[in-house]
């Protein structure tokens, strides 16, 4: 058992509740900082209720004994979520929420803060065989990246300036047991045989990563000297396209898998009738990222393979099944 505390914020989140697991296992003191006790946590010392994330969010009780924070509370991106105050609201938890923490952290002596970011920070697609790299400029194109980016941006200035530790970590679509959303859902049609007209989309290339590599690499982040104040991307290392992506599900699910070939014009056509452009794209589009600065800097692999991520996933979703 490693003598370091550490506060995980989101801590009833998809990651939260990972991380609270994997580093309770690790260190001497882990503290669970939540908006509010649900079904599945409950208040006790070690579990701090802070109400609503923004810039005048009181973290004094949580940061009590923390050496360490992983903040992953965010308000999320909604595909539907751009109406003209969105962007305030996005900022108000994610980039003014953020540096609240930071500066209290700064002010409780916490040494090391590390960032759970976005790829949407670099942007939403990428041409093939040219993926997004930690020294790209940024150029988010939602609100959700764009308040990312500023946070980002804001927390180095603070690390320049004070002994704070400063990790960013910039992460592509998380899966694994629980996951939620459009990867659920997409599960769940796999596991019941519906044909997908995904037969024709066997080009693009998309980099996901398994929750509990994600998991690996911020506890590397947490114990590697060389982390300080570094941006990092991650992935599984293992791209795949959308048809892959479909066939690898029912091999875990141990299902068969019916693609159609449809071709990708009439997605486009489909795309412009109803309104879906932006989710056309990411279905046919790339986003790959680049983890070789990750790897270099960190001597940092991913420990479980694509296909074990999947097949964790999938053992998860058909338990969930029996219940």
């Amino acid at each position: 058992m490693i003598n370091k505390g550490c506060l995980i914020t989101g801590a009833n989140g998809f990651l939260g509740k990972q991380l609270v697991q994997s580093l309770g296992n690790k260190y001497s003191l882990v503290k669970s900082a939540v908006r509010v006790c649900d079904e599945n946590i409950t208040l006790s010392e070690n579990v701090q209720e802070v109400g609503s994330i923004n810039g005048s969010t009181n973290w004094q009780s949580a940061l009590t004994g923390v050496d360490v924070i992983i903040h992953t509370a965010a308000r999320v991106h909604v595909m539907s979520d751009e109406s003209s105050d969105s962007l305030a609201e996005y900022r108000d938890v994610n980039t003014l929420g953020t540096l609240n923490l930071a500066r209290q952290a700064i002010d409780s002596g916490v040494k090391r803060f590390i960032f759970i970011s976005t790829i949407k920070v670099n942007g939403e697609s990428t041409l093939l065989g040219a993926p997004y790299t930690s020294t790209d400029i940024p150029a988010a194109e939602d609100f959700y990246g764009q308040s990312k980016a500023e946070a980002e941006e804001k927390l180095l200035e603070l690390a320049s300036k004070s002994d704070l530790e400063v990790v960013i970590i910039r992460s592509p679509l998380i899966y694994g047991p629980e996951v939620k959303a459009n990867f659920a859902s997409l599960l769940n049609l796999v596991n019941r045989g519906v044909p997908l007209p995904f037969g024709c989309i066997t080009s693009n290339k998309r980099s996901l990563v398994y929750v509990n590599n994600l998991v690996d690499l911020v506890i590397t982040c947490i114990e590697h000297p060389q982390a300080s104040n570094q941006i990092f991307l991650v992935s599984d290392d293992h791209d795949v396209s959308t048809s892959e992506m479909v066939r690898q599900m029912a091999k875990s699910l141990g299902k068969p898998q019916w693609q159609l070939p449809v071709p990708k014009c009439c997605y486009n056509l489909m795309g412009n009738i109803c309104g879906k452009k932006d989710i056309i794209d990411r279905l046919l589009g790339s986003l790959q990222v680049d983890i070789s600065h990750t790897k270099e800097v960190l001597g940092w692999r991913p420990p479980y393979s694509f296909e074990d991520g999947f097949n964790d996933t999938a053992n998860e979703f058909l338990k969930s099944r029996k219940k």
